[in-house]
């Protein structure tokens, strides 16, 4: 075994003690990172090259520091991203809630698709829908200073149009002309600070993480703001924790003019993210 490959494996014990749920990735993920190879080309780094700066990355890691943060990069869908304190680093769970909204623009069969994602963070909802919808026109809300400082970096080149400014009442200008809104809310409720993990509750940002005593106060706003721009038949898509799938569709009640309000599963096979269209008058 080279150097290298010992280390790691040094490393994947130090961080499984520290309780880093993904150990050996991430020993793997940052001394690729550190010696500036893929994963797979660890075993082709020399001896002699062994860069002794792998080890203050696996210090970071086991104080429940980022990856991403270490790396400044966070990988979503067919997406490299650039990312740091200061902005949500985007999870694998919302790989799916995007899937399912890309699954549903192209079932509308229209030419130039009107999508607004709100809340946008680091961009990478609205820029994994204009890199998959081609002829879409995607508008990303983000409120945050700290988060658009990232978003700014992402989009720059895209067809995505970033706006400053409070997801509530975004973009009055297109309202009921947009055919579909998208969100990652923040939706954890602050009952449950205590069990959040590490690496989201000391790193990322408050704002985007907690939204009053059931964690619904944000996704309850957006319902207006998201009937407010969809067209009739536009579909909303708003992610949410597991342990609130009962209740998010609720939100989106007949009554305030929406239809087919449904609960879908991530691919863990937990409730993950509420649908609703805006009904036809």
């Amino acid at each position: 075994m080279n150097v290298l490959l010992a280390e790691v494996a040094q490393a994947t014990q130090r961080l499984a003690d520290a309780g880093v749920p993904s150990p050996r990735f991430d020993a793997e993920e940052l001394a690729a990172f550190v010696h500036g190879v893929k994963r797979g080309e660890l075993h082709s780094v020399a001896d002699a090259d062994f860069d002794a700066r792998y080890w203050e990355a696996i210090a970071r890691r086991e104080a429940r520091e980022p990856l991403q943060h270490i790396t400044g990069r966070a990988f979503f869908r067919y997406l490299e991203l650039q990312v740091g304190p200061g902005v949500f680093v985007p999870r694998p769970e919302t790989e799916s809630v995007v899937g399912w909204a890309i699954d549903a623009v192209r079932a509308m069969d229209v030419v130039e698709p009107l999508i607004v994602d709100l809340c946008s963070g680091s961009g990478a909802i609205a820029l994994a829908l204009a890199q998959e919808v081609p002829r879409s026109r995607v508008h990303a809300v983000e409120l945050d200073e700290g988060a658009l400082r990232w978003a700014r970096k992402n989009v720059e080149g895209s067809r995505v149009v970033l706006h400053h400014g409070d997801a509530l009442t975004a973009l009055p200008e297109l309202d009921g002309q947009v055919d579909l809104v998208i969100s990652n809310p923040p939706y954890i409720p602050l009952t449950e600070w205590e069990y959040v993990a590490p690496e989201a509750r000391d790193h990322d940002p408050q704002v985007a993480l907690f939204s009053g005593e059931d964690g619904l106060d944000v996704i309850r706003g957006l319902e207006r703001t998201a009937h407010r721009l969809l067209r009739p038949g536009g579909v909303v898509v708003i992610e949410h924790a597991d342990t609130q799938g009962g209740q998010v569709p609720w939100i989106f009640t007949e009554e305030r003019g929406w239809a087919d309000a449904a609960d879908h599963p991530d691919l863990n096979k937990r409730p993950r993210f509420a649908t609703a269209r805006k009904a036809l008058p």
